[in-house]
């Protein structure tokens, strides 16, 4: 992997998560307690040995930018590694990225600088584990000009996607972005092959097709754009999603999550708490890195006769945490929240420094950073009072961004 260069995109604005994302990029939104989105992908890079990283970063990118030089400044120039976050530099015009071919083609300064063999194109806002050494062998071995990760996805989903027609040996040989009518796979016609996201590039092509495709009136986007177009002049083949979950009873399941609307952030969180989840937090052969803050370990108190204990059920709870007499139940709890007695919190999501009142009842809600809820408060139980303050998703989840007691 010394000649491969990783490019992860954690530019999007993530309009869909919003409000999750009025202040910070999408990539640097909280994950799992004490992670972002991003941690993810990055610790991906680290398990394959990938350790020549470039982040393009657009979208109110502080947080995310000093999450990466707090939590992966563990790289050493001088042995050929490195992780650098690089904004729109306006090098080539005046436009802030427009697409996913675009970041790359003004880029290009600093992906030639370090003359890889392959370009790496990640999105840092997947929640998935996957060697992507593999992929580059198999880039190799196919001697591919690109290589797409892909995974089966049920056919009524997969218009979501980039849909992928192979033949048997795995060359592409058709490619629609998003359709509204999905091709299914020939041998299941309840499935398509559909794009992760995830594209190996052999370099010089990759240059030559940015730099096409800059000249063209397009959306200068990989899916819509430039794949349609090379699997009618290159060697454009699939590569088939290997999960690299290592614990419990899920080996075979290819877990694969966008994480980017409200509803699938919450899903995705909530399923780290159950008895064997889909995605291993607790995997020691692929582990997750991020930076934990120097907080002490999380407390449960008031076991006094005739008061409510403090108790966490099926929950994951993270340092600093004290929960003082109140009940916490399948949630997720980041550092430094505090939750009062007689509080009850259920399928929640409190990131950090949030602070449950006493006689508070919150459901299936996300508490966003340092929000107070005061005593009595109740969320998560009459969506449509809710819905006067709150934003409420379709199926039923709170976003408490701030609270004013309404």
């Amino acid at each position: 992997m010394r000649k491969v260069l990783a490019v992860l995109l954690a530019g999007g604005a993530g309009e869909r998560l919003h409000p999750l994302t009025r202040n910070r990029a999408k990539p640097a939104v909280p994950f799992g307690g004490i992670y972002r989105i991003i941690d993810v992908t990055l610790s991906n890079c680290l398990n394959s040995n990938c350790r020549k990283i470039l982040v393009l970063v657009q979208y109110k990118s502080h947080s995310l930018t000093r999450h990466i030089q707090t939590a992966w400044n563990i790289f050493r120039r001088d042995f050929g590694e490195f992780i650098e976050t690089i904004p729109p530099q306006q090098r080539v015009n005046n436009n802030w990225f427009l697409g996913t071919a675009d970041a790359i083609y003004q880029n290009l300064y600093f992906i030639e600088r370090e003359r890889p063999q392959e370009v790496l194109i990640l999105s840092g806002d997947h929640i998935y584990k996957m060697d992507y050494m593999k992929m580059v062998n198999f880039h190799r071995q196919a001697g591919a000009d690109l290589t797409i990760a892909t995974l089966e996805t049920p056919l009524a989903e997969a218009s979501r996607f980039g849909v992928l027609e192979t033949d048997s040996s795995g060359l592409v040989v058709g490619f629609e972005e998003k359709p509204e009518n999905p091709k299914p796979m020939p041998d299941k016609s309840d499935s398509a092959r559909v794009s992760m996201g995830v594209y190996v590039f052999n370099t010089g092509v990759l240059r030559q097709m940015v730099l096409e495709d800059a000249e063209k009136n397009s959306a200068h986007d990989f899916g819509k754009n430039v794949i349609p177009q090379m699997i009618r002049s290159h060697r454009v083949y699939a590569y088939k999603f290997l999960d690299e979950n290592k614990e419990g009873t899920h080996k075979e399941v290819q877990y694969w999550r966008d994480v980017g609307t409200i509803d699938a952030y919450w899903e995705a969180n909530i399923d780290l708490v159950s008895v064997d989840p889909l995605f291993n937090l607790y995997d020691r052969v692929w582990p997750l890195r991020t930076y934990v803050p120097p907080a002490p370990p999380a407390k449960f108190v008031f076991a006094q006769e005739g008061r409510r204990f403090g108790v966490a059920i099926d929950s994951i709870v993270s340092p600093g945490v004290i929960i003082s007499g109140g009940i916490v139940k399948h949630s997720v709890v980041s550092p430094w929240v505090r939750v009062h007695s007689y509080s009850h919190v259920e399928e929640s999501i409190l990131m950090d420094g949030c602070n449950i009142g006493r006689h508070a009842h919150i459901r299936r809600a996300i508490v966003e950073k340092g929000v107070q809820i005061p005593e009595n408060a109740v969320i998560g139980y009459d969506l449509n009072e809710d819905a006067k303050r709150f934003r409420v998703t379709a199926s039923g989840i709170v976003v408490v961004e701030s609270f004013d007691g309404g």
